[in-house]
């Protein structure tokens, strides 16, 4: 029997893989949206809620949902209704979320006088301000407490910003001094013990300058205590719902606003404020409170070295495999080696990595060059070069691939013409073949660097930490600092939606942090892609 012409010219096939691809974006579209929403949604300041239940308990909170109440088999299965408040006050009840049957309550009123504090520990703070003190000095009681505080407040930022300058910076580098100075006095030792000579004005000038760097450290001290003591006086006394009281130090309050009484305007500050403190602070509160900036400074760094690793080698392999390499079983070999490289696990390359970069090549630069300072390790032991090196690994072979085929789809009368005018081998593929195939080599590095951004299971294992308290680029020479241990976007995610002590609390950090790993994955290959796109333009434009 003749099969009809549209089921011959294939059109069921058609509709049934475009019906796939419009499935697969509309998941990824609802992933999308899911996330924005759930994230986004998370800095926006909402209206506290007081709700006085009929047993004669007050709680204030925010209200995060409603929900039907299961119970089956009873006629009421999903009739009546609870919400869900939160509540902070954290350090005050032991807890941040409460359910809260609908029947129970008696009366819900949105109080004017509450307001919403954002604190250094134990999450935000829910209550009516009820006096001021400075030391034993009331400065002010009630109502007057709000006109009061705004300038305390904004007094304890800049307080807080001088605090971390002495702290972070200037302390920070004089213990970073010491250090360098202990390891010169080991250095010494180590040199003595391998000659038996005795280097006492070396020694001396080490002593000196330990001695100089413990001076500067003590007046920073000092400076360091005079300032807290002069910024840590003033206390802010809330009041919660059930009446339960909390002192506040001014200098623990990082924003303060009504809830109850913003405008439009005013919410969209907190709003904008929330977003900025989130991308450029560091996190605090076991990371589920504060911002994400060395998480992204971090990822965006390794993504950077991996490539700067993986691109080269990635496309120096394919070049051999396509120009110069003779055609033959071996090559076939090592072409499906690297096929078959792309489907292994990401954390069997963690394992390698840990083995070889760190234990073997890192231990072997300690051994070599950083002899004084072991037992501790220098380069053996997780850092972001060996994290970005085993992740270049893992991304090779998709370069390799990518650029062979970008290679292969040269046409070859480019090449004959170019070796026709005198040009040699090497410079037809420097000055030819390389430019022809750029467009398709940066395709790779684009799906090189978005496998690479999203993977979590090998850094665990060699350089990613939970919190990492130094950069590994700096104002210290080197200024880049390989060795040192690095925040990541994709860990971060995974402990504070797995590892916090607080999940539920700690649930919006996993989507916001989530939104801000996509964006920085869609810029990265977004700048790769208009790259590309101007080659591509370029050489056709230069082909006619």
């Amino acid at each position: 029997m003749k099969l009809p012409l549209s089921i011959r010219r294939g059109d069921p096939m058609v509709w049934f893989t475009g019906s796939a691809l419009g499935t697969c974006l509309l998941l990824i579209a609802g992933l999308i949206v899911i996330v924005l929403t759930n994230g986004l949604g998370f800095f926006w300041p909402s209206a506290l809620v007081e709700l006085t239940l009929k047993d004669g308990s007050k709680w204030l909170g925010e209200e995060i949902r409603r929900q039907a109440i299961p119970n089956p088999g009873s006629d009421d299965h999903l009739r009546e209704h609870r919400v869900q408040l939160k509540l902070g006050n954290r350090d005050l009840l032991g807890y941040d979320f409460k359910w809260i049957d609908e029947k129970e309550i008696a009366s819900r009123r949105e109080p004017a006088d509450a307001f919403y504090v954002e604190r250094r520990e134990y999450g935000p703070l829910l209550g009516t301000p009820v006096a001021l003190k400075d030391g034993e000095r009331v400065l002010a009681e009630g109502d007057a407490v709000w006109a009061a505080l705004q300038p305390l407040v904004a007094k304890a930022e800049h307080d807080r910003a001088a605090i971390e300058q002495i702290e972070k910076h200037e302390i920070g580098e004089i213990n970073y001094r010491i250090e360098q100075q202990r390891l010169a006095l080991k250095r010494i030792e180590y040199r003595e013990k391998q000659d038996g000579v005795k280097r006492e004005a070396e020694r001396a000038a080490v002593a000196a300058a330990v001695a100089a760097q413990e001076e500067r450290f003590r007046g920073k001290q000092q400076e360091l205590d005079r300032l807290l003591a002069t910024a840590a006086t003033t206390y802010v006394t809330f009041r919660a719902a059930d009446g339960a009281e909390k002192e506040l130090s001014t200098l623990d309050i990082y924003r303060i606003y009504p809830a109850n009484q913003l405008g439009f305007g005013g919410r969209l500050a907190v709003y904008a404020g929330r977003i900025w403190e989130f991308m450029s602070a560091d996190p605090r509160e076991s990371n589920t409170e504060g911002g994400i900036f060395p998480a992204i400074f971090g990822t965006v760094m390794m993504v950077i070295l991996m490539s700067l690793m993986a691109v080269p080698f990635g496309v120096l392999a394919a070049l051999y495999l396509r120009e110069y390499a003779k055609q033959g079983p071996l090559v076939r070999i090592v072409r499906i080696a690297v096929n078959n490289l792309a489907g292994v696990p990401s954390i069997v390359f963690g394992v390698f990595g840990l083995g070889f970069f760190v234990y073997f090549v890192g231990g072997g630069i300690d051994r070599m060059f950083f002899p004084e300072a072991l037992p501790t390790p220098t380069y053996g032991t997780g850092g972001i070069l060996w994290a970005s090196l085993t992740l270049a690994l893992l991304t090779v072979p998709v370069v390799i691939v990518a650029s062979e085929e970008a290679l292969a789809a040269v046409p070859r009368s480019m090449r004959e013409a170019s070796i026709a005018t005198g040009a040699t081998k090497f410079q037809t593929i420097l000055h030819v073949v390389l430019p022809a195939a750029a467009p398709g080599i940066l395709t790779g590095l684009i799906l090189a660097m978005a496998r690479g951004a999203g993977e979590v299971a090998p850094l665990m294992i060699t350089g990613v930490v939970k919190l990492a308290p130094e950069l590994p680029l700096d104002g210290f020479f080197p200024f880049f600092h390989p060795d040192r241990k690095f925040m990541h976007l994709g860990f971060h995610i995974y402990d504070v939606g797995f590892q916090s002590p607080n999940v539920e609390a700690a649930m919006p950090m996993v989507y916001t942090t989530t939104i801000f790993l996509l964006l920085i994955i869609v810029a990265l290959n977004l700048t790769a892609i208009v790259v590309r796109n101007r080659l591509r333009r370029k050489y056709q434009t230069s082909a006619f």
